[in-house]
Protein backbone atom coordinates (compact mmCIF):
# COMPACT_ATOMS: atom_id res chain seq x y z
CA UNK A 1 0.00 0.00 0.00
CA UNK A 2 1.44 3.62 -1.19
CA UNK A 3 0.34 6.44 1.46
CA UNK A 4 1.11 10.24 0.37
CA UNK A 5 -0.59 13.33 -0.80
CA UNK A 6 -0.71 14.70 -4.39
CA UNK A 7 -0.69 18.68 -4.85
CA UNK A 8 -4.18 17.96 -6.58
CA UNK A 9 -5.64 16.39 -3.39
CA UNK A 10 -4.40 18.66 -0.53
CA UNK A 11 -8.05 19.63 -0.08
CA UNK A 12 -9.99 19.71 3.24
CA UNK A 13 -11.98 16.88 4.34
CA UNK A 14 -15.47 18.47 3.53
CA UNK A 15 -14.43 19.47 0.57
CA UNK A 16 -13.38 15.67 -0.47
CA UNK A 17 -16.73 14.82 0.67
CA UNK A 18 -18.87 17.08 -2.56
CA UNK A 19 -16.36 15.28 -4.72
CA UNK A 20 -16.56 11.82 -3.72
CA UNK A 21 -19.25 9.26 -4.82
CA UNK A 22 -21.17 7.92 -1.93
CA UNK A 23 -20.83 4.09 -2.02
CA UNK A 24 -23.65 2.23 -1.17
CA UNK A 25 -23.50 -1.59 0.35
CA UNK A 26 -26.13 -4.61 0.48
CA UNK A 27 -25.28 -7.10 3.27
CA UNK A 28 -27.49 -10.20 3.14
CA UNK A 29 -26.19 -12.40 6.19
CA UNK A 30 -26.54 -11.16 9.87
CA UNK A 31 -24.98 -13.59 11.55
CA UNK A 32 -21.74 -13.65 13.70
CA UNK A 33 -19.98 -11.81 10.88
CA UNK A 34 -22.68 -9.87 8.73
CA UNK A 35 -23.70 -8.32 12.11
CA UNK A 36 -20.40 -7.26 13.32
CA UNK A 37 -19.97 -5.74 9.64
CA UNK A 38 -23.60 -3.57 9.68
CA UNK A 39 -22.46 -2.47 13.52
CA UNK A 40 -19.45 -1.14 11.88
CA UNK A 41 -20.79 0.54 9.05
CA UNK A 42 -23.61 2.14 11.07
CA UNK A 43 -21.19 3.27 13.84
CA UNK A 44 -17.91 3.69 12.40
CA UNK A 45 -18.81 5.73 9.11
CA UNK A 46 -17.88 9.25 10.05
CA UNK A 47 -14.56 7.35 11.28
CA UNK A 48 -13.77 5.49 8.30
CA UNK A 49 -14.27 8.61 6.01
CA UNK A 50 -11.89 10.18 7.86
CA UNK A 51 -9.28 7.27 7.79
CA UNK A 52 -9.78 6.25 4.19
CA UNK A 53 -11.33 9.20 1.99
CA UNK A 54 -14.39 7.32 1.17
CA UNK A 55 -18.13 7.22 1.53
CA UNK A 56 -20.11 4.67 2.65
CA UNK A 57 -23.06 4.08 3.07
CA UNK A 58 -25.00 0.83 4.57
CA UNK A 59 -28.27 0.98 2.23
CA UNK A 60 -30.13 -2.10 3.09
CA UNK A 61 -29.60 -5.62 5.36
CA UNK A 62 -31.07 -8.67 5.01
CA UNK A 63 -31.48 -12.28 6.96
CA UNK A 64 -34.16 -14.72 6.70
CA UNK A 65 -33.83 -14.87 10.79
CA UNK A 66 -36.26 -12.07 12.31
CA UNK A 67 -34.81 -12.71 15.55
CA UNK A 68 -30.74 -11.27 14.27
CA UNK A 69 -32.00 -8.35 12.58
CA UNK A 70 -34.15 -7.45 15.99
CA UNK A 71 -31.17 -8.45 18.10
CA UNK A 72 -29.10 -5.97 16.32
CA UNK A 73 -31.38 -3.28 16.56
CA UNK A 74 -31.07 -1.92 13.20
CA UNK A 75 -32.81 0.77 11.75
CA UNK A 76 -35.81 0.48 9.93
CA UNK A 77 -34.26 2.19 6.61
CA UNK A 78 -31.85 -0.39 6.27
CA UNK A 79 -33.72 -3.99 6.44
CA UNK A 80 -34.83 -5.54 3.72
CA UNK A 81 -37.60 -8.35 3.82
CA UNK A 82 -36.50 -9.64 0.42
CA UNK A 83 -32.66 -10.56 -0.83
CA UNK A 84 -33.19 -9.22 -4.53
CA UNK A 85 -33.89 -5.64 -2.54
CA UNK A 86 -30.25 -5.76 -2.25
CA UNK A 87 -28.93 -7.60 -5.33
CA UNK A 88 -31.56 -6.57 -7.76
CA UNK A 89 -31.29 -3.17 -6.27
CA UNK A 90 -29.59 -0.86 -9.11
CA UNK A 91 -28.38 1.73 -6.02
CA UNK A 92 -26.42 -1.08 -4.19
CA UNK A 93 -22.85 -0.56 -5.07
CA UNK A 94 -21.34 -3.82 -3.43
CA UNK A 95 -22.75 -6.88 -2.55
CA UNK A 96 -21.84 -8.42 1.19
CA UNK A 97 -22.71 -11.96 1.06
CA UNK A 98 -22.18 -13.85 4.44
CA UNK A 99 -24.84 -16.38 4.32
CA UNK A 100 -21.62 -18.91 3.69
CA UNK A 101 -22.39 -22.59 1.76
CA UNK A 102 -23.01 -22.84 -1.81
CA UNK A 103 -27.11 -22.37 -2.58
CA UNK A 104 -27.97 -19.74 -2.67
CA UNK A 105 -25.19 -17.54 -2.71
CA UNK A 106 -23.30 -18.65 -5.71
CA UNK A 107 -26.62 -17.95 -7.12
CA UNK A 108 -27.44 -14.45 -5.55
CA UNK A 109 -23.08 -13.48 -6.28
CA UNK A 110 -23.87 -14.16 -9.85
CA UNK A 111 -27.06 -12.06 -10.98
CA UNK A 112 -24.71 -9.32 -9.03
CA UNK A 113 -22.30 -9.86 -11.01
CA UNK A 114 -24.21 -10.03 -14.45
CA UNK A 115 -25.53 -6.44 -12.67
CA UNK A 116 -21.95 -5.20 -12.43
CA UNK A 117 -22.02 -4.76 -8.31
CA UNK A 118 -19.05 -5.54 -6.69
CA UNK A 119 -18.66 -8.48 -4.28
CA UNK A 120 -17.38 -9.23 -0.86
CA UNK A 121 -17.95 -12.60 0.70
CA UNK A 122 -16.05 -14.73 3.53
CA UNK A 123 -17.16 -17.97 1.81
CA UNK A 124 -14.31 -20.25 1.17
CA UNK A 125 -16.59 -23.04 0.47
CA UNK A 126 -18.10 -21.19 -2.30
CA UNK A 127 -14.91 -19.53 -3.80
CA UNK A 128 -13.36 -23.27 -3.43
CA UNK A 129 -15.94 -25.06 -5.26
CA UNK A 130 -16.70 -22.24 -7.65
CA UNK A 131 -13.95 -19.39 -8.04
CA UNK A 132 -12.33 -19.67 -11.06
CA UNK A 133 -16.23 -19.71 -12.53
CA UNK A 134 -17.21 -16.15 -9.96
CA UNK A 135 -13.55 -14.64 -10.79
CA UNK A 136 -13.81 -15.22 -14.39
CA UNK A 137 -17.79 -13.37 -14.78
CA UNK A 138 -16.31 -10.73 -12.27
CA UNK A 139 -13.56 -10.09 -15.19
CA UNK A 140 -16.32 -10.19 -17.45
CA UNK A 141 -18.29 -7.76 -15.84
CA UNK A 142 -15.75 -5.17 -14.34
CA UNK A 143 -16.78 -6.09 -11.17
CA UNK A 144 -14.25 -6.84 -8.03
CA UNK A 145 -14.10 -8.77 -5.44
CA UNK A 146 -13.04 -9.12 -1.74
CA UNK A 147 -12.70 -12.20 0.07
CA UNK A 148 -9.66 -10.97 2.58
CA UNK A 149 -12.31 -12.60 5.43
CA UNK A 150 -12.50 -15.81 3.60
CA UNK A 151 -8.65 -17.19 5.01
CA UNK A 152 -7.87 -16.18 8.71
CA UNK A 153 -9.82 -13.76 10.18
CA UNK A 154 -8.28 -10.42 10.34
CA UNK A 155 -5.32 -12.12 9.39
CA UNK A 156 -4.08 -9.84 5.85
CA UNK A 157 -2.92 -12.67 4.05
CA UNK A 158 -5.17 -12.23 1.14
CA UNK A 159 -3.96 -8.58 0.84
CA UNK A 160 0.00 -10.08 1.46
CA UNK A 161 0.00 -12.11 -0.67
CA UNK A 162 -1.68 -10.40 -3.75
CA UNK A 163 0.31 -7.45 -3.39
CA UNK A 164 3.01 -7.39 -0.84
CA UNK A 165 4.36 -10.51 -1.95
CA UNK A 166 3.22 -10.12 -5.84
CA UNK A 167 6.45 -10.14 -7.00
CA UNK A 168 8.07 -13.07 -5.04
CA UNK A 169 7.68 -16.33 -6.27
CA UNK A 170 6.37 -18.57 -3.79
CA UNK A 171 7.61 -21.91 -3.55
CA UNK A 172 5.17 -23.33 -0.35
CA UNK A 173 2.26 -22.41 2.01
CA UNK A 174 2.08 -23.76 5.40
CA UNK A 175 -1.10 -23.14 7.06
CA UNK A 176 -2.83 -23.45 10.32
CA UNK A 177 -6.39 -22.16 9.40
CA UNK A 178 -8.79 -23.81 11.46
CA UNK A 179 -8.75 -22.19 14.83
CA UNK A 180 -10.95 -24.81 16.43
CA UNK A 181 -8.84 -28.28 16.02
CA UNK A 182 -5.54 -25.64 16.89
CA UNK A 183 -7.25 -25.10 19.81
CA UNK A 184 -8.26 -28.59 20.96
CA UNK A 185 -4.94 -30.22 20.09
CA UNK A 186 -3.17 -27.20 22.63
CA UNK A 187 -5.69 -27.63 24.94
CA UNK A 188 -5.15 -31.75 24.82
CA UNK A 189 -1.61 -30.82 25.52
CA UNK A 190 -2.53 -28.03 28.39
CA UNK A 191 -4.81 -29.55 30.04
CA UNK A 192 -3.75 -33.52 30.19
CA UNK A 193 -7.18 -34.40 28.38
CA UNK A 194 -8.63 -36.24 25.28
CA UNK A 195 -10.09 -34.90 21.99
CA UNK A 196 -13.67 -35.44 23.09
CA UNK A 197 -12.93 -33.11 26.24
CA UNK A 198 -11.24 -30.42 24.45
CA UNK A 199 -13.93 -30.18 21.94
CA UNK A 200 -16.26 -29.75 24.82
CA UNK A 201 -14.60 -27.29 26.20
CA UNK A 202 -13.74 -25.64 22.48
CA UNK A 203 -17.73 -25.81 22.13
CA UNK A 204 -18.28 -23.95 25.38
CA UNK A 205 -16.72 -21.17 24.28
CA UNK A 206 -17.55 -20.27 21.23
CA UNK A 207 -14.60 -21.54 18.97
CA UNK A 208 -16.07 -25.01 18.25
CA UNK A 209 -18.94 -25.50 16.28
CA UNK A 210 -22.13 -27.56 17.93
CA UNK A 211 -20.84 -30.10 14.45
CA UNK A 212 -17.47 -29.35 13.86
CA UNK A 213 -17.31 -32.08 11.71
CA UNK A 214 -15.55 -29.79 8.81
CA UNK A 215 -12.91 -28.83 10.97
CA UNK A 216 -11.97 -31.76 12.57
CA UNK A 217 -11.86 -33.81 9.12
CA UNK A 218 -9.64 -31.20 7.75
CA UNK A 219 -12.34 -30.07 5.10
CA UNK A 220 -12.13 -26.40 6.35
CA UNK A 221 -8.91 -26.28 6.18
CA UNK A 222 -8.91 -27.47 2.72
CA UNK A 223 -11.03 -24.88 1.38
CA UNK A 224 -9.03 -22.22 2.58
CA UNK A 225 -6.27 -24.09 1.27
CA UNK A 226 -7.81 -24.15 -2.39
CA UNK A 227 -7.92 -20.41 -2.18
CA UNK A 228 -4.35 -19.80 -0.80
CA UNK A 229 -3.43 -21.49 -3.65
CA UNK A 230 -4.90 -19.13 -5.98
CA UNK A 231 -3.02 -16.72 -5.01
CA UNK A 232 0.16 -18.28 -4.46
CA UNK A 233 0.64 -20.06 -7.61
CA UNK A 234 -1.50 -18.16 -10.02
CA UNK A 235 -4.41 -21.58 -10.53
CA UNK A 236 -7.70 -22.32 -9.56
CA UNK A 237 -7.60 -25.89 -7.63
CA UNK A 238 -10.87 -27.53 -6.10
CA UNK A 239 -10.94 -29.65 -2.95
CA UNK A 240 -10.80 -32.92 -5.11
CA UNK A 241 -7.39 -31.99 -5.88
CA UNK A 242 -6.17 -32.25 -2.10
CA UNK A 243 -5.23 -34.66 0.20
CA UNK A 244 -7.31 -34.33 3.50
CA UNK A 245 -6.89 -35.67 6.96
CA UNK A 246 -8.32 -34.96 9.71
CA UNK A 247 -7.16 -35.09 13.20
CA UNK A 248 -9.78 -37.78 14.84
CA UNK A 249 -7.08 -40.13 15.13
CA UNK A 250 -4.92 -37.67 16.94
CA UNK A 251 -4.46 -38.78 20.81
CA UNK A 252 -3.08 -37.28 23.91
CA UNK A 253 0.04 -39.71 23.83
CA UNK A 254 0.99 -38.76 20.56
CA UNK A 255 1.47 -35.27 21.31
CA UNK A 256 3.42 -35.99 24.28
CA UNK A 257 5.60 -38.70 22.52
CA UNK A 258 6.12 -35.51 19.63
CA UNK A 259 6.97 -33.43 22.57
CA UNK A 260 9.18 -35.60 23.83
CA UNK A 261 10.99 -35.68 20.59
CA UNK A 262 11.23 -32.10 20.06
CA UNK A 263 8.05 -31.60 17.72
CA UNK A 264 4.80 -30.41 18.08
CA UNK A 265 1.73 -31.64 16.44
CA UNK A 266 -0.42 -29.17 14.34
CA UNK A 267 -3.24 -29.55 11.41
CA UNK A 268 -1.09 -27.94 8.79
CA UNK A 269 -2.92 -26.78 5.17
CA UNK A 270 0.08 -27.37 2.52
CA UNK A 271 0.78 -26.19 -0.64
CA UNK A 272 4.21 -26.64 -1.90
CA UNK A 273 6.23 -26.72 -5.06
CA UNK A 274 8.22 -29.64 -5.88
CA UNK A 275 10.06 -31.39 -8.57
CA UNK A 276 7.93 -29.04 -11.22
CA UNK A 277 4.31 -30.19 -9.48
CA UNK A 278 2.43 -28.72 -7.41
CA UNK A 279 1.64 -30.53 -3.68
CA UNK A 280 -1.70 -30.19 -1.95
CA UNK A 281 -2.44 -31.36 1.22
CA UNK A 282 -4.59 -31.39 4.87
CA UNK A 283 -2.94 -33.32 7.33
CA UNK A 284 -2.05 -33.64 11.03
CA UNK A 285 1.91 -32.35 10.52
CA UNK A 286 4.89 -33.13 12.86
CA UNK A 287 7.19 -29.61 13.16
CA UNK A 288 10.17 -28.60 15.17
CA UNK A 289 9.35 -27.05 18.32
CA UNK A 290 11.77 -24.17 17.09
CA UNK A 291 9.77 -23.51 14.09
CA UNK A 292 7.76 -20.40 14.42
CA UNK A 293 4.39 -22.30 14.04
CA UNK A 294 4.91 -24.55 16.83
CA UNK A 295 4.32 -20.92 19.21
CA UNK A 296 0.94 -20.78 17.45
CA UNK A 297 -1.53 -21.41 20.55
CA UNK A 298 -5.31 -21.67 21.16
CA UNK A 299 -7.60 -20.47 18.33
CA UNK A 300 -5.21 -18.19 16.62
CA UNK A 301 -4.25 -19.38 13.04
CA UNK A 302 -0.71 -18.37 11.09
CA UNK A 303 0.56 -18.99 7.80
CA UNK A 304 3.70 -19.52 6.61
CA UNK A 305 5.63 -18.71 3.28
CA UNK A 306 8.65 -19.26 1.34
CA UNK A 307 9.63 -17.09 -0.88
CA UNK A 308 12.25 -16.28 -3.25
CA UNK A 309 12.87 -13.07 -2.44
CA UNK A 310 11.27 -12.53 1.01
CA UNK A 311 12.85 -16.03 2.38
CA UNK A 312 10.43 -17.14 5.52
CA UNK A 313 7.73 -15.09 6.28
CA UNK A 314 4.54 -15.44 9.25
CA UNK A 315 1.43 -14.02 9.09
CA UNK A 316 -0.34 -14.52 12.34
CA UNK A 317 -3.55 -13.54 14.27
CA UNK A 318 -7.24 -13.89 14.88
CA UNK A 319 -8.15 -16.70 12.92
CA UNK A 320 -12.07 -16.45 13.77
CA UNK A 321 -14.26 -14.37 15.45
CA UNK A 322 -17.11 -11.58 14.95
CA UNK A 323 -15.19 -8.30 14.82
CA UNK A 324 -11.96 -9.66 13.86
CA UNK A 325 -13.72 -11.18 10.85
CA UNK A 326 -15.91 -8.35 10.36
CA UNK A 327 -13.06 -6.24 10.32
CA UNK A 328 -11.12 -7.78 7.26
CA UNK A 329 -14.75 -7.60 5.55
CA UNK A 330 -15.39 -3.68 5.84
CA UNK A 331 -11.28 -3.97 4.50
CA UNK A 332 -12.60 -5.06 1.56
CA UNK A 333 -15.12 -2.83 0.99
CA UNK A 334 -12.98 0.40 1.98
CA UNK A 335 -10.65 -1.06 -0.93
CA UNK A 336 -13.36 -1.66 -3.44
CA UNK A 337 -15.12 1.92 -2.61
CA UNK A 338 -11.68 3.06 -3.21
CA UNK A 339 -11.60 1.65 -6.72
CA UNK A 340 -14.64 2.63 -7.47
CA UNK A 341 -13.66 6.67 -6.81
CA UNK A 342 -10.66 6.33 -8.68
CA UNK A 343 -12.30 3.90 -11.92
CA UNK A 344 -9.79 1.37 -10.96
CA UNK A 345 -9.42 -1.76 -12.93
CA UNK A 346 -10.62 -5.37 -12.29
CA UNK A 347 -8.55 -6.98 -9.73
CA UNK A 348 -8.85 -9.99 -11.17
CA UNK A 349 -8.14 -8.75 -14.30
CA UNK A 350 -5.00 -7.73 -13.20
CA UNK A 351 -3.79 -10.92 -12.68
CA UNK A 352 -2.91 -13.24 -16.39
CA UNK A 353 -3.09 -16.52 -13.94
CA UNK A 354 -6.45 -16.06 -13.09
CA UNK A 355 -7.77 -16.53 -16.46
CA UNK A 356 -9.16 -19.93 -17.29
CA UNK A 357 -7.14 -22.29 -18.86
CA UNK A 358 -4.07 -22.02 -16.52
CA UNK A 359 -3.50 -25.45 -15.12
CA UNK A 360 -0.35 -26.91 -13.37
CA UNK A 361 0.77 -30.16 -12.77
CA UNK A 362 -0.27 -31.73 -9.20
CA UNK A 363 1.75 -34.28 -7.77
CA UNK A 364 0.46 -37.10 -6.65
CA UNK A 365 0.29 -38.35 -2.51
CA UNK A 366 1.71 -41.62 -3.21
CA UNK A 367 5.36 -39.49 -4.47
CA UNK A 368 5.22 -37.79 -1.48
CA UNK A 369 8.98 -38.18 0.09
CA UNK A 370 9.02 -37.34 4.07
CA UNK A 371 9.75 -38.74 7.70
CA UNK A 372 6.85 -40.38 10.02
CA UNK A 373 5.64 -40.57 13.33
CA UNK A 374 4.43 -44.40 13.75
CA UNK A 375 2.63 -45.19 16.37
CA UNK A 376 1.69 -49.27 16.58
CA UNK A 377 -0.40 -50.86 18.82
CA UNK A 378 0.50 -53.84 19.90
CA UNK A 379 0.27 -56.95 22.11
CA UNK A 380 3.59 -57.21 24.38
CA UNK A 381 5.08 -60.09 23.17
CA UNK A 382 8.34 -61.16 21.67
CA UNK A 383 8.89 -60.68 18.12
CA UNK A 384 6.48 -58.05 17.65
CA UNK A 385 8.80 -55.40 16.96
CA UNK A 386 10.89 -57.42 14.65
CA UNK A 387 7.81 -58.27 12.47
CA UNK A 388 7.27 -54.70 12.07
CA UNK A 389 10.84 -53.86 11.31
CA UNK A 390 10.72 -56.57 9.06
CA UNK A 391 7.72 -55.06 6.97
CA UNK A 392 9.08 -51.82 7.10
CA UNK A 393 12.43 -52.63 5.46
CA UNK A 394 10.99 -54.71 2.89
CA UNK A 395 9.25 -51.56 1.73
CA UNK A 396 12.63 -49.68 1.86
CA UNK A 397 11.67 -47.73 5.31
CA UNK A 398 14.63 -47.18 8.15
CA UNK A 399 13.91 -46.38 11.40
CA UNK A 400 15.65 -43.15 13.16
CA UNK A 401 14.04 -43.91 16.69
CA UNK A 402 11.66 -46.00 18.72
CA UNK A 403 10.45 -46.43 22.24
CA UNK A 404 8.44 -49.02 23.84
CA UNK A 405 6.75 -48.68 27.03
CA UNK A 406 6.84 -51.80 29.41
CA UNK A 407 3.51 -53.17 30.09
CA UNK A 408 1.91 -56.38 31.38
CA UNK A 409 2.43 -59.49 29.30
CA UNK A 410 -0.30 -59.71 26.79
CA UNK A 411 -1.68 -56.60 26.65
CA UNK A 412 -1.55 -53.46 24.31
CA UNK A 413 1.30 -51.34 23.94
CA UNK A 414 2.05 -48.29 22.29
CA UNK A 415 5.00 -48.63 19.68
CA UNK A 416 6.12 -45.68 18.56
CA UNK A 417 8.94 -44.34 16.00
CA UNK A 418 10.46 -41.91 13.86
CA UNK A 419 11.21 -43.15 10.52
CA UNK A 420 14.03 -41.57 8.13
CA UNK A 421 12.55 -40.19 4.79
CA UNK A 422 10.77 -42.56 2.88
CA UNK A 423 7.82 -42.54 -0.22
CA UNK A 424 4.30 -42.18 0.65
CA UNK A 425 3.50 -45.20 -1.32
CA UNK A 426 5.98 -47.31 0.18
CA UNK A 427 4.81 -46.17 3.63
CA UNK A 428 1.06 -46.69 2.43
CA UNK A 429 1.87 -50.38 1.73
CA UNK A 430 3.87 -51.01 4.80
CA UNK A 431 1.22 -49.97 7.22
CA UNK A 432 -1.62 -52.25 5.13
CA UNK A 433 0.82 -55.37 5.84
CA UNK A 434 1.47 -54.50 9.22
CA UNK A 435 -1.75 -53.54 10.50
CA UNK A 436 -2.29 -57.21 9.44
CA UNK A 437 -0.13 -58.79 12.00
CA UNK A 438 -1.84 -60.91 14.63
CA UNK A 439 0.06 -58.74 17.02
CA UNK A 440 -1.47 -55.25 16.02
CA UNK A 441 -4.76 -54.71 17.75
CA UNK A 442 -5.62 -51.32 16.17
CA UNK A 443 -5.04 -49.32 13.17
CA UNK A 444 -1.90 -47.49 13.05
CA UNK A 445 -1.67 -44.11 13.61
CA UNK A 446 1.11 -42.36 11.20
CA UNK A 447 1.93 -38.36 10.88
CA UNK A 448 3.91 -36.70 8.55
CA UNK A 449 6.62 -34.51 9.14
CA UNK A 450 7.67 -31.07 8.01
CA UNK A 451 11.06 -29.49 9.34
Amino acid sequence: MCFGFDSDFDIRISDLKKIMKNINVGIIGLGTVGGGVAKALLEKESFIFERSGVSVKLLKAYDKDKKKIKKLGLPSRVIATDPVEIFGNTNVDILVELIGGIHPAQEMIMKAIQASKHIVTANKALLAEQGERIFNAAKNSGSLIGFEASVGGAMPVIKVLHESFSSNRISAIYGIVNGTCNYVMHKMMEANCGMADALKEAKAKGIAEQDPKLDVAGIDSCHKLCILTMLAFGCFVTPKDVYIEGIKHIDLQDIVYARNWGYDIKLLAIAKFDKCALQLRVHPTLIPLSHLLSAVKNEDNAVFIKGDMIGDSMIYGKGAGRMPAASSVVSDIIDIAKCINRRAINLASSIKSWESGCKMKLSRMGDLQTRYYLRFSAIDEPGVLSSISNVLAKNKISIATVTQKQRNKGEPVPIVMLTHEAREASMEKALKDIDKLPCIKKRTVRIRMER
